[in-house]
């Protein structure tokens, strides 16, 4: 058993990040050198899949684009000598991987996104990977390790992350039955619970394996707040058919969908990135040592 399809909800007009965003999608924004998508997709990959299906909109052509072959770069680069930088454009998408482009007509939540990848997804099990949630796995990439234990089940997965108790209020938020080391079944999702009324601290974060059911379920869905199909709403009735598991990855997130996290993970990533990670810590301790803790203000560093 393994997922070959992977859905990629990426039709958000991303206005946290204006005007960053808005000739341009959010998904594309870099972090360090690759853009939030590509790493998206290369998890996707390295779960195994081999079909991309993106659900955008009119403005996220770049994302195409992206993907695309771009052979006047590329004889560009070949005829410079440029080895390693012709490897990483063509690296973007690997041979044997295809992409399918749906265009989500309007935009009425992530339940309605997904269940725009029916004619691309048909029967089939399929994983959703939200790009803005950018997972860094400690041992394997996070859909890797889900894979894992959707072929052991043979059910539906849920990422989920534990978050303080007093940011209940930003998460769906699951209530399980634990049936080994970071393994739960779910009882219940609730949305965005206060502290008092949360039933753990276990916050569902945007990694997912799902059966074709979902799309059912969906459809059936009725709009919540704000006018949204919400899937919570549909897993929590899939639940009433199938198993679904809740798994604790092991790795970091970065909620690459707000400014901290997004610079978080650029800084982060960066001091890891084996070109110029050296560097960018010396420069770091550079920076740091010249704050003036006085008036809360940077002093210029020295280069």
């Amino acid at each position: 058993m393994r997922i070959r399809k992977a859905v990629f909800p990426v039709a958000g007009l991303g206005t946290r990040f204006l005007p960053a965003t808005k000739a341009s999608a959010k998904e594309i924004l870099p972090v360090v050198d690759k853009p939030l998508v590509q790493y998206a997709v290369k998890e996707a990959i390295a779960a195994g899949a081999e079909e991309m299906v993106f659900i955008t909109s009119h403005t996220k052509n770049s994302i195409m684009d992206h993907f695309d072959r771009d052979y006047e770069l590329e004889a560009t680069l070949e005829e410079k000598g440029k080895t390693e930088l012709l490897k990483a454009v063509r690296d973007v998408l690997p041979s044997g991987i295809s992409c399918v482009y749906i265009r989500q007509p309007e935009q009425m939540g992530l339940g309605h996104a997904i269940s725009c990848a029916i004619p691309a997804v048909g029967d089939q099990d399929f994983a959703v990977i939200l790009a803005d949630d950018l997972i860094a796995g400690s041992f394997q990439p996070c859909m890797a390790q889900m894979q894992r234990v959707y072929q052991e089940y043979g059910t539906s997965v849920i990422a989920v992350q534990r978050v303080p108790w007093e940011e209940t209020y930003k998460y769906g938020i699951v209530e399980v039955e634990p049936i080994g080391p970071g393994l739960s079944e779910i009882r219940g999702i609730v949305e965005k619970p206060d502290p008092d009324q949360a039933p753990s601290n276990l916050a569902v974060v945007g990694r997912y394996i799902l059966t074709p059911r979902i799309f059912r379920l969906l459809d059936k869905t009725k709009p919540g707040a704000g006018g949204e199909i919400q899937l919570t709403d549909a897993i929590e009735s899939l639940m009433s058919e199938q198993t679904v598991l809740a798994y604790e990855f092991e790795g970091t997130r970065y909620d690459c969908g707000s400014k901290f996290g997004y610079l978080k993970a650029n800084v982060e990533m960066g001091l890891q990135h084996p070109e110029i990670g050296d560097e960018f810590r010396d420069y770091l301790k550079t920076l740091t040592g010249s704050w003036d803790d006085d008036d809360d203000t940077p002093v210029k560093a020295t280069s």
